[in-house]
């Protein structure tokens, strides 16, 4: 498997990405958006996997700040997710000429591909697989956060980190924490968007996820228009294609195979 990436300009960032598997002419394509601390690197080996088991193109990048994408000047605004998936996400599937998109996105990627599903990419937009999505803000969310904060602050997770953002450790950590230990960020809620998501969705959860329950499914289920169906994994937490890859790659790659075939 090869890591190398490469890097692509767009909405005013130099960003950080792998293609991985046939280009956007000859498949569709598998975007993958990460989470909150995520980048390139840290997906592993779950984009080469899928698209393996899809015969799709997967598109896997960084946001900016992090990974090995342009740095950022902080705080990010309470509203980086509905920011990302309103103006960053069409821009960049447009840079690398990507026509029909699977969105696979995990916790805070997951928000940002219902938000692009619902604008910008309505019509390119053909399915959505969500791990760990959030739709609004819980206290469970907001202790799991804190707690990571002490972990960065004073045990091994700052390291962890660094050596998959390097110089932008910094911003990657605090721009996440400090957005969602915001008072403000109580009332962040995205279920407006809902409605107009109109493409198949499947949601897969940890029984065990220590950053959210299962009312964000459920808010999700019942507020988009588009079939869902929905995959909960027990003993897994936040991470299902890292802590239940098995399980998360045959979901995944059945409902995508079952996208592109229709």
């Amino acid at each position: 498997m090869s890591q190398e990436t490469a890097h692509v300009t767009a909405a005013g960032r130099r960003l950080e990405y792998r293609w991985i598997g046939p280009g956007p002419q000859a498949a569709p394509t598998l975007v993958l958006l990460h989470e909150g601390l995520g980048c390139v690197s840290l997906w592993r080996d779950f984009p080469d996997r899928l698209a393996a088991a899809t015969g799709c193109g997967a598109l896997v990048y960084s946001r900016a700040g992090y990974g090995r994408s342009q740095a950022i000047s902080l705080p990010r605004p309470l509203d980086y997710m509905q920011r990302e998936g309103e103006a960053v996400v069409g821009p960049v599937l447009d840079a690398l000429a990507v026509r029909s998109a699977i969105l696979v996105g995990h916790s805070d990627g997951g928000s940002i591909a219902l938000v692009h599903a619902a604008t910008d990419g309505r019509s390119r937009v053909a399915g959505l697989v969500l791990m760990a999505p959030h739709v609004f803000c819980e206290e469970v969310s907001v202790r799991s956060i804190a707690a990571a904060r002490r972990e960065y602050e004073t045990g091994e997770l700052r390291a962890r980190l660094r050596r998959h953002h390097g110089d932008n450790v910094e911003a990657a950590f605090r721009g996440w924490c400090e957005a969602w230990l915001d008072p403000d960020f109580r009332r962040w809620n995205l279920e407006g968007y809902l409605p107009r998501v109109t493409a198949p969705t499947l949601l897969i959860q940890g029984e065990d996820d220590a950053y959210g329950t299962t009312a964000q499914l459920e808010a999700i289920a019942r507020g988009v228009a588009g079939p869902v169906e929905t995959l909960l994994l027990p003993g897994c937490g936040h991470s299902p294609y890292r802590e239940r890859p098995d399980e998360t790659l045959a979901a995944s790659a059945r409902f995508v195979r079952a996208i592109v075939g229709r």
